[in-house]
């Protein structure tokens, strides 16, 4: 044991010991500044991952294309730091995806696609982010969530002024330019003439995935308003319901309805919420009203309308698109899979990288769904190996979640309304959406751990 470590294990419930290769170990929370540097170091992946788009698009074009990996480096020494002081847990989860991540690096190169360069970008997903998440949750614990909960709400107020002039200005414009200072804009097709705002992201769902995380926050502390600054939240809310239509996104809309699912069914289990909900539900109200009066509100809810409308029209409506978007074409994908190769295509190749480095062209060489595309570069045993672990680790922190909060916790639960799409699901080739998994699936770990001093 490392001689700067002691225990201060604050597990109190059976339910957090469910994850039999990293709670049976104890929550060993370092004092010095080892400790620290190592939360520094979780603290810079988070505000690299807010800011990377920023960098490729506005201070530093020239340095776009390595700035998409900027968040790997860090990410590396995070995981050997921890390991090195005996702090990486033993999962099954870490030892079988580094088992598929390293078999698949293998078979890309001399059964698959043969490109040694895709295959390291791809199996990186496996290989550095996904053990990852066990580094944040042992690194950080319930404070240190809170924590990057209130910076998350501090920097939603900027980021839906940001949007908003994004959204009303031509795609020509300085806060539009897309990667690599590219003049077409960073802006995606959206309705009525206006397009999907990027934020600081290089892509939109950047800016669904950040937006999606602030409304997880925001409901939390509209329950537990003593952990918060009220103006701040206030403030956070009102950025939150400019950001919906704004963001002309239905991932977003579908987000924020999700978390207040997940809201009313905590307070079905603890009726004391009741009160606090009911004063946030006027207040959300109230607000929308004055919002509503406003020209510039009032237009990108007629844009929202009109994108979520017509996309409901040609995807077969709600039930056709939540049950397409979450399952992610893993049926279509099952039914090809005779035909793929039994190690698959070979990893790396259903991502923008290895599609530009293999043909010279942004194109989807396997799958846009990201079960598919799991599937197609790992074939269906390993493939569908990785999907199962995914969610089994969803499970196993969805029946820790419950019941912390049947103890009268609603952080971990919370936090679940994010990460249960993201971590099952979410496309993680895209090094945006990858890197809200891999903090989200941190973050929720880390909210199970709850530090001594403050139990």
């Amino acid at each position: 044991m490392a001689p700067f470590l002691h225990d201060t294990t604050s597990v109190e419930h059976s339910s957090t010991r469910g994850f039999r290769g990293y709670w049976r170990q104890p929550n060993l929370i370092a004092v010095d500044e080892s400790e620290k540097l190592l939360k520094r170091g979780v603290w810079l992946y988070f505000f690299l991952l807010i800011f990377e788009g920023a960098l490729r698009k506005w201070f530093f074009p020239g340095l776009a294309t390595p700035l998409l990996v900027v968040r790997d480096p860090l990410a590396l020494w995070l995981i050997v730091a921890t390991w090195q002081k005996g702090l990486l847990p033993t999962t099954m989860y870490i030892m079988g995806v580094f088992f598929i991540g390293t078999t698949g690096l293998f078979t890309s190169t001399l059964l698959g696609h043969g490109n040694i360069l895709v295959a390291l970008y791809g199996a990186r997903i496996l290989l550095i982010h996904f053990p990852l998440i066990f580094v944040i949750g042992r690194i950080f614990n319930r404070e240190d969530v809170l924590k990057i909960g209130k910076a998350t709400l501090y920097l939603a107020i900027p980021m839906a002024v940001l949007i908003a002039l994004q959204f009303y200005s031509p795609q020509s414009a300085w806060v539009n330019r897309g990667v690599g200072g590219s003049l077409e804009g960073a802006g995606f097709s959206g309705a009525l003439g206006y397009f999907r705002p990027p934020g600081t992201f290089s892509f939109t769902n950047g800016n669904t995935l950040f937006f999606g995380l602030v409304s997880v926050f925001i409901f939390y502390f509209w329950i537990n308003v003593h952990d918060i600054n009220r103006f701040l939240l206030i403030g956070a809310t009102i950025a939150l319901l400019i950001a919906i239509p704004l963001s002309i996104s239905r991932s977003l809309f579908f987000q924020v309805g999700l978390s207040l699912l997940f809201s009313c069914f905590a307070i079905s289990r603890k009726p004391k919420y009741l009160g606090k909900v009911l004063v946030f539900c006027i207040g959300i109200g109230l607000a929308f009203f004055f919002l509503s009066q406003t020209s510039l509100f009032s237009t990108a809810v007629e844009a929202f309308t009109a994108r979520f409308v017509s996309a409901n029209e040609s995807e077969g409506g709600l039930s056709g698109v939540l049950v397409d978007r979450y399952l992610g074409g893993l049926v279509g994908s099952l039914s090809a899979s005779s035909e793929l190769p039994f190690f698959g295509h070979g990893l790396g190749m259903g991502t923008n990288v290895g599609s530009m480095l293999l043909t010279g062209d942004l194109t989807y060489l396997i799958s846009e769904g990201e079960w598919g595309r799991l599937i197609g570069e790992l074939g269906a045993l390993m493939g569908l190996a990785v999907i199962f672990l995914r969610l089994a680790l969803c499970v196993n922190i969805v029946w820790a979640s419950y019941h912390k909060l049947m103890l009268g916790d609603l952080l971990p639960w919370m936090l679940l309304s994010f990460g249960l799409l993201v971590v099952p699901q979410g496309q993680w080739a895209q090094p945006t959406s990858l890197g809200f998994s891999t903090l989200i699936g941190g973050l929720m770990l880390a909210s199970l751990r709850v530090p001594k001093s403050s139990v």
